[in-house]
Formats: C-alpha cells, structure tokens, sequence
C-alpha cells in the first residue's frame, strides 16, 4: 500500500482539489472547508467528506495510509451507535493528487468517511452562543447518554481498561503535552498546581477507580462528548465524532463522559443548563456514586480541551485558541476548589410543590436532587413513571418499603456531600424520624442544614393532585386518598428542628 498522502503538505494539496468539487461524484454548488487539529471536513452539498490528517501527536497516530483507513472504519463502527443517520460509509479516494477520485478505480490515494450533512447551525454549541439552545434539548441529550450507557458492553475482565494506572496515562500526558504549548509564567504555575493535585487526587480516589471498575461502570463510551459534537436536529439528539483513534480514551468510565459534557457548560457560562444536564442523567441513572469522581475528572476534561487549544495555535489557529487554553486552564483551577455543601430536606403534604422548590434548588444552585418517588420506584426495579399499583400501606408503600427509601435517599445523600455537592432530598419527611437522620448527617459533616416546610391550602393540593393525577406524567402516585392519610398523621417540626425550618407558600407561584 503505497503512502502518497504523507505530508500535511500532500494532504493540503488533496484538499484543495477536491474543494474545487473534482472527483466528488456528485453535484455540488460550494464546498465548505472546516479544519481541525486531526481532520479536515468537507461540507460539500447534502454529504460531509471527513479526511485524516497524516499527523502523529503522541495520543494518535494517522501517520500512515493504513493506519488512516482503519480509522476510517471505526469511526464509523462507534458513530453508528449513536448516530446511524448521519455515518454512512468508508470511501476510497483514487486517482492522483491532481486529479482524486471518490470510489473510482486503482490504487487507494487516500481513505475519508463519508456522512449524511445536516445544518451547521444545529450544532449545540452554536445553538447555545446564540441563545436558542432550549432547556428539553440538553435534557434529551442527558437521557440519550444515559441510555447509551446502559447499552453499550461493560470492560472485560481481563483488560486493564479503567484500571487506576490506566487512568492516569491520559491525565499525566496532558500535562506533558501542555507544558510545551504554554508559554505563559502564569499558565505553567497553574498547570504545576494541577499536576500535583490530579497525582494526589489519583492516589486518593484509586479504591474508588476499582469499585467503579468492578461493578461495570468502565464501558466503551463515546468518549469526546463536548456540545461541538453533538447537534439537535428536528427535535431530535445526535452525537457524533466520537473516539476512534485510542481504544483507552473511549473504554472509560461513564463518569469520564459527563464530565466533558459538564465541563463545557460550564465553559460556556451557563450554569444552569450544566445543572439541567447533570440532574437529568442522575435521575436516569441513579449513579450518585459517579459524583465522588465527577471533579477530577472534570479537571481532566478541561485540560484535554486546553491541550486542544494548544495543537490549534501550533497549527495557527491564531489569539483565539491560546485564550481559550488559558481560560480552560483556568476552569480546571475552579474545580479543585473545597466547596461547603448544604443538606435541605423538604417536609410537606403530597400537593404542596415540594418537587418544584427541589428543582429551584438545582437550576439554580446546582443542587444534587434526590427524590423518594423515582429513587423508591428505582429500588423496585421500575421506571419513574411506571405504576406500581399499590394501595395504601401495600407494595412500594409498606412500611419496610418506606424504611428501605428513606436510609437509602440517606446513604445518597451522604456520599454527595463527601464529594462536596449541596444536596436537596424531596420527601415528604412527615415523620420526624425520617428527618432526624438527615440533621444528624448535616451535624456529621458539618453542613449547613434547612428544612423547607412547603404548604398550601387543603383543596388546593386536592385540585394539584387532581390534575397531576389525569396528566400521568409524573413519578408520585399520590392521590387524595394519600393525602386523607397524610393529613392525620403528619409531624410538625420539632423544638429541635425549628432553627432550621423554612416556611413557604406555594399558593401563588401556581397560579
């Protein structure tokens, strides 16, 4: 297999021909050139022509013609997980230099992945500069990703992949890498900062690295999950571009994914959409475990975006790339800052808007959200807004069923606040205790604690519940009947608890 295409200089040459339209195969008015530090894209009529640079960095390798075409094929083997409408093929670029040819005869000149086009300005990061980027887009794509996590093959026993010293390859590379693209004094103090908290994090968390491993959370994931590369097109979710190049960058944690996608909201300054991302793959998932590993690596995913800065002002991306490095350096900083986290519990009868203050606390303040009615439903093996068709006192409403949802909302609650996340538990907590145990954690670990007492009138909440229960749309079953119940057994907060109650009225925010 001879291996023309050896340069980027060759590779610059190929390129301008075929944005001339020669060789493509088929109609095309304009051809759009995007540039990357690894590929060059086509944007050539209805169709994406993706083409790999003959580079070598250290964590890939398309140096060769060979090497290129592989890739080629897996991209598209891995894309099509996600986004089987949009990666079409593996094509073969013929001819010469001169005169290249898609699928035409002879010798292979080069290997490029052919791709359904679909409007630049679906992609989310655009969408999100220019303010269209809507709250149910972001949460499509957290639920997207969840399912794809629970799809996709677990690690195999026998392969290292998401073992501590794994792990730490990619995360010291970067700052191998780094060191030689950033010239700035204040840019290389930070990056030594850096260094020395992700060696101490890595030596910290490694017992956690293994849990996480052992109970299959290491899978082949996609691996490059920032808003660049996923676009919402006709109210719909698609990821793609994901990693093929380094089988180790994908077999990752699913913690490793999500971090890229927080990271960048973040980056992008729009807090409350990275709560609404965060919150609604919790809520899918249920792996509150992740949250003990979610700051290191998102320090790690901000340093692999600042090394990609890096790459782009080496190939002359100009002013732009190098204050984005620094600023991604800058946002890995933030993370390893000591928060104090906050523990709120609410206490209110079915009705009372309990979950709606709960969610306040989370767009807001990026609060972690527990609720009893999904993590209840979760403990059972049932979907949120499955129903369990239980009575009163029966099925998912026993008394040991209560006992089981309430310490487990507690352990939740506990590891969240060890990671350094302010915590907001919907529940009814009408027995005081229930509440007890979440003001003896709160005094454990030294959190501030709050009790949101939310109320409203009786046929106010009768009416909520009424609707609520037509719509079917949500995850509590309670219905007046629960409420009859509540009513006569409900416990005020004590003397003890009263330092910490919070009274609200939900009347008139629901109107």
């Amino acid at each position: 297999m001879t291996d023309i295409i050896d340069s980027l200089e060759q590779h610059r040459k190929l390129v301008e021909r075929l944005c001339r339209g020669q060789g493509l195969g088929w109609e095309v008015d304009e051809v759009k050139r995007i540039e990357t530090h690894i590929s060059t894209v086509l944007l050539a009529g209805e169709y994406v022509l993706k083409l790999k640079k003959p580079v070598n960095l250290g964590f890939l390798d398309f140096s060769t013609l060979e090497r290129r075409g592989h890739f080629c094929a897996e991209e598209i083997r891995l894309n099509s997980r996600l986004a089987p409408q949009i990666y079409l093929r593996r094509v073969e670029i013929t001819g010469d230099v001169d005169e290249p040819v898609i699928e035409g005869d002879g010798e292979v000149l080069e290997y490029a992945v052919l791709m359904r086009r679909f409007p630049e300005n679906e992609l989310m990061n655009r969408l999100l500069r220019e303010g269209r980027l809507p709250d149910n887009a972001i949460i499509d794509l957290a639920e997207t990703v969840a399912q794809f996590h629970r799809s996709i093959p677990q690690v195999e026993t026998d392969s290292d992949y998401g073992q501590p010293e794994r792990v730490a390859e990619p995360v010291m590379q970067n700052f191998q890498q780094l060191s030689g693209q950033s010239a700035a004094e204040s840019v290389r103090a930070e990056l030594h900062a850096l260094r020395r908290w992700s060696e101490a994090e890595l030596r910290r968390l490694e017992p956690v690295m293994r849990e996480r491993r052992e109970a299959g959370m290491i899978r082949e994931c996609h691996g490059d999950l920032h808003l660049g590369n996923v676009a919402w097109h006709d109210e719909q979710v698609i990821v793609f571009d994901g990693i093929e190049f380094d089988p180790a960058l994908r077999w990752i944690d699913t913690v490793s994914e999500i971090a890229f996608t927080v990271m960048d909201l973040e980056f992008q300054g729009v807090k409350r959409l990275r709560n609404i991302f965060l919150d609604a793959y919790l809520q899918r998932t249920g792996d509150y475990q992740a949250l003990k590993l979610l700051p290191f690596y998102a320090v790690y995913r901000a340093l692999v975006r600042a090394k990609i800065n890096g790459f782009e002002v080496e190939q002359g991306a100009g002013c732009g790339a190098q204050e984005a490095l620094e600023e991604h350096v800058q946002l890995a900083r933030s993370f390893t800052r000591t928060r104090n986290p906050e523990l709120v519990i609410t206490f209110g009868l079915s009705g009372s808007g309990k979950s709606r203050r709960a969610r306040r606390l989370v767009e807001e303040r990026g609060f972690i959200r527990l609720r009893s009615d999904v993590e209840r439903k979760r403990l059972f093996g049932m979907d949120p807004l499955d129903s369990s068709e239980s009575g009163l006192d029966e099925g998912l409403y026993t008394q040991d069923a209560s006992d089981m949802t309430y310490q487990y909302l507690l352990d939740q609650a506990r590891t969240a606040l060890r990671a350094g996340f302010s915590v907001a538990v919907d529940a009814a907590f009408l027995a005081a205790k229930r509440r007890k145990p979440f003001l003896d954690l709160a005094e454990e670990l030294g959190c501030r604690f709050r009790i949101l007492h939310v109320s409203a009138r009786e046929e106010v909440l009768r009416e909520r519940l009424r609707q609520r229960m037509a719509k079917g749309k949500d995850p509590s079953e309670a219905g007046e009947a629960v409420l009859d119940a509540q009513l006569k057994s409900a416990e005020p907060p004590t003397g003890e608890e009263a330092p910490f109650v919070e009274m609200i009225d939900t009347e008139e925010r629901f109107q």
